[in-house]
């Protein structure tokens, strides 16, 4: 039997920059058009950030949003966990940048790291230590300004990233009401098929990485599609076993918004209607972290789901990571 939830979320968040770049002004940067980048990924346009704008700043905006949501002040936070492969800087963790921009003076504050999959895998993160550590407000956090490691040369990856944050504030459950399961996994052997080689030990900064391109996101287009498909099918099986429902017990899938394809397949596999499915994916394009708290978050607000709704999430990053998580809001 499934075990009451320990963590409800208490409010919710985004925040994305307010220009714009759209698939036609693409085409004035790299051999592409608006017709190749729509048939395949379903992308039209995507937020991205004027030059140095860091992610703590985006990620500090959907905090307070969130907290101002749950009726939460800052300084009620014990604990920022934020997911993100784009921090401000190597160190501090940008969590702690964060910490100090909203005035959250109480809490601990770390970054996780696991791609597309960094929200899922907070929230589990976060839950798990609010059972054992007696963690009573949490923030949790999914963000990134992947602008900042494209090459704007590749016109098969620069057409698909954006970037943005969201945010969520958990407290303790109430009744039915919050995360009913939750599930994570990863398989380091597929890490060369999505992964960006440069500025880490491996590939220190240095005139000769840039010159090689080595800041750039590297993928492998189709095996990373026949991968995500197939994870995350399993990962939302899994927590829909754990949570001893069925897909038709969901009110909302909300997947990670990758490529209009990935979900689409997804939602075939499910048999899902249209209406079952979030999409936003033609708006902001793949935010990786960010993508599945600023579709909740949206969802919330435009009254796609409201107070007792059961909501699947359900995504894939490089690593390869996965995960998904059932919630009843």
């Amino acid at each position: 039997m499934i075990q009451k939830p320990q963590a409800m979320i208490l409010g919710t968040g985004r925040a994305v920059p307010a220009r714009l770049l759209t698939n036609a002004d693409l085409e004035k940067i790299v051999d592409t058009n608006d017709q190749w980048i729509v048939e395949r990924t379903g992308i039209r346009q995507r937020h991205v950030v004027e030059p140095g704008v860091p992610l703590s700043e985006l990620a500090s905006e959907a905090a307070q949003k969130a907290l101002d949501d749950a009726g939460v002040t800052a300084e009620e936070i014990d604990l920022i966990v934020l997911g993100t492969v784009t921090g401000d800087m190597k160190f501090p963790a940008t969590a702690c940048l964060v910490q100090a921009r909203i005035g959250a003076n109480r809490a601990a504050a770390f970054d996780l790291s696991a791609a597309c999959s960094g929200f899922l895998y907070c929230l589990q993160v976060a839950g798990a230590l609010m059972q054992t550590a007696g963690y009573r407000r949490v923030l949790v956090i999914g963000g990134e300004v992947l602008t900042s490691m494209i090459d704007w040369e590749d016109r098969d990856t620069c057409v698909l990233f954006g970037d943005g944050a969201g945010a969520v504030v958990l407290g303790p459950s109430e009744g039915e009401r919050g995360v009913l399961a939750s599930f994570m996994k990863s398989d380091g052997s597929h890490s060369s098929l999505l992964y960006n080689p440069g500025g880490g030990s491996l590939h220190p900064v240095s005139v000769e990485m840039v010159e090689q391109k080595l800041h750039g996101i590297r993928m492998n287009g189709r095996e990373v599609f026949r991968h995500a498909v197939n994870s995350m099918a399993g990962a939302l099986r899994q927590v829909l076993e754990d949570a001893e429902m069925t897909v038709e017990d969901l009110d909302l899938i909300i997947p990670h918004q990758a490529n209009l394809r990935i979900i689409e397949a997804l939602a075939k596999r499910f048999r899902l209607p249209t209406e079952k499915v979030y999409v936003n994916v033609d708006r902001y394009g793949n935010t990786s972290a960010a993508s599945i708290p600023i579709a909740l978050d949206e969802a919330r607000r435009n009254g796609r789901v409201g107070p007792g709704a059961l909501v699947g999430m359900v995504t894939f990053g490089g690593g390869f990571t996965w995960a998904a998580a059932i919630l009843r809001l």
